[in-house]
Parts: C-alpha cells; structure tokens; sequence
C-alpha cells in the first residue's frame, strides 16, 4: 500500500524537478545582472568576466573531481563537444555580457537577455526545422521583434542615450550566443554527466576569458579594489555561475531547448527586482511598453505551437 501511495509522489517530484532546476537558475542569472554590475564598475569587463568564471569554472572542476565515482567519465568527443559549448555559452556570451554591463544599465541586460533569448531560440529551431511554424509562432516572433524596436527607442531621449543604446545591441548579441548556447547544449547532454559537461564547458570558457583579460588586468589598481566588489565576484563565481550553470544543464537533461528557455521569462521579474533594490535603476516609460510587447511576442513564439504538449518521451530520456 505504501508502494502504491509513494510511486505517484516521486513521479511528480522527477516531472518537477527539470522545473525547479531551471527556476533556480533563473533566480540566480536575474542576481547576476546587478552583481556583475557592481563588479564593472571598479574593473576592466575583461577582468570582471574572468574573475567570475575562472573561479567559477575552478569550482566546478573541483566538485566534479570530488563526485567523480557518482557519475560515469565524459569521453573525448563529450568533453570536445562541451568545450564548443562552454566557448559559446560561456566566452563568447559574457563577452558582450560585461561589455554591454559597462555601457548600459544592468537592469537593460535585464530585460533584453531573458526576453530575446527564446525568441531568437524559436526561431534558430523553426529555420533548423525542429519546430513547427505556425502563424501564432511567427506573429509572436514579429511581435517580440516590434518590441525590441520599441524598447531601443525608449532610449533616444536621454543624455546618455547614444551610449545606453550601443550597451543594449551587445546585450543583444549575448542573447544570440545565449540562444545557440541552448540549442548546442542538448546534442551536449547526450550520455553525458551534467556536472561533468559543466566543468567542462565553463573550464574551457573561463579559460578562453582569462586570456582576453590578460591585457587589460595590469590597468587594474587592485588595493583600490572595494571589499564590495570583492564580496560580488565571490557571489558571481558560486551562485549565477556554478550553481545556475549545473542545474541549467540538469534541466536541460529532461526538456526541450525552448522548453527550458521559456523559463528565461521570469528573469525580468527577478532581474529588475535586483537593480531597483540594490542599484536604484529604472527605465523610462516607453521601454516598459517595449518590454511588455517583448514578452507578448516570445510567449506567442515559443508556445504558440504547444511544444510542451509536442515533447515527445525520446526527447527527455538520455542515451544510456
């Protein structure tokens, strides 16, 4: 009787589980934003980068040293497979990521990442014809196009416009890596261990952003560098960095890649939460209607053909 009572119970903690991964992953890339903020603002981008993911990509190849009888070992072709992943996701991606950081508001990179990610996602995988393109999916993409447009002229007005702007279009461009980032990172997960596949991707990318950073780290005056900031670059190493990437690529194991960036729409939420409490940003008027008119298209162009009715069981069972 117990047996028959507890199989419901731990099959809707394994349907839920790939969620709440993705969800804490969600809280901790909304932190990231104005944390990394702080950290830009008394350092080189370049550096910020590096410090957050080579400490985090440090501990990460600790902890999978650590588990490694846990898990099974990741192979050649895996490990070059993550690799790939981590330049993108990783070294590219927070490339334009501090980049932008340092032209714009965090509470733009806020918005634009999380909101642009799966529309440009969904639309990388209808092209790639893993998707289906319905007309609600393409209204939605248009729509979420008509809203960055939007959002981008909300910035005209203001003395520092023409800098605000330029940091947006290269938060843009990280939301374009970030997209890839995700459809990459299913053919990754395949077989392979997540903590493994972690360690391993965000190793080769925080490797790749140590060596972008070494010139501009000797600009650094380091004993001018607030405890502040030091405190940040800790938090950004283990939160939005080794904890976020681990459970994104756990859920990535058992949904789909737009699925799992559908969940990018509650980064605002938290994102904008953030920078308001902590560094007293806001945006204008006219880029909260662009934002609204954002979301209604990426809603409409990542559920507008129902893939997470669609899903089929092959998609969420990894190859033994």
């Amino acid at each position: 009787m117990t047996s028959d009572v507890s199989r419901p119970v731990a099959a809707a903690r394994s349907t839920a589980a790939p969620y709440l991964n993705l969800l804490v992953t969600m809280i901790m890339f909304g932190s990231a934003f104005a944390s990394s903020k702080v950290v830009v603002g008394e350092m080189p981008h370049e550096v910020a980068a590096a410090l957050r993911f080579g400490g985090g990509g440090l501990l990460l190849i600790l902890l999978a040293v650590v588990l490694r009888k846990r898990s099974r070992p990741i192979g050649r072709a895996a490990a070059l497979r993550a690799g790939l992943a981590g330049l993108l996701g990783v070294l590219a991606y927070n490339v334009f990521f501090f980049w932008g950081l340092s032209l714009a508001p965090s509470l733009d990179g806020g918005i634009i990442v999380p909101v642009l990610s799966p529309i440009l996602t969904t639309a990388a995988l209808i092209l790639l014809g893993r998707e289906t393109a319905s007309w609600p999916r393409v209204a939605g993409l248009a729509t979420g196009a008509l809203g960055a447009l939007v959002f981008f002229l909300g910035i005209s007005g203001e003395a520092a416009g023409s800098t605000r702007l330029v940091g947006d279009l290269v938060f843009m461009a990280g939301a374009g890596c970030w997209a890839a980032y995700s459809i990459l990172s299913k053919s990754v997960l395949s077989g392979v261990d997540p903590l493994r596949a972690t360690a391993w991707g965000t190793g080769v990318g925080g490797l790749g952003l140590i060596v972008l950073a070494v010139p501009a780290a000797g600009d650094v005056s380091w004993q001018s560098v607030s405890g502040l900031a030091w405190a940040n670059v800790v938090f950004l190493a283990v939160g939005p960095t080794t904890i976020a990437y681990l459970f994104y690529y756990r859920g990535l194991r058992s949904v789909s890649a737009s699925t799992a960036t559908t969940m990018m729409f509650t980064v605002p939420v938290f994102g904008s939460f953030f920078s308001t409490v902590f560094l007293g940003e806001s945006f204008t008027s006219v880029q909260l209607v662009g934002t609204l008119i954002m979301l209604g298209g990426a809603l409409f162009a990542v559920l507008g053909g129902s893939p997470l009715r669609r899903r089929t069981a092959p998609e969420s069972v990894h190859a033994g």
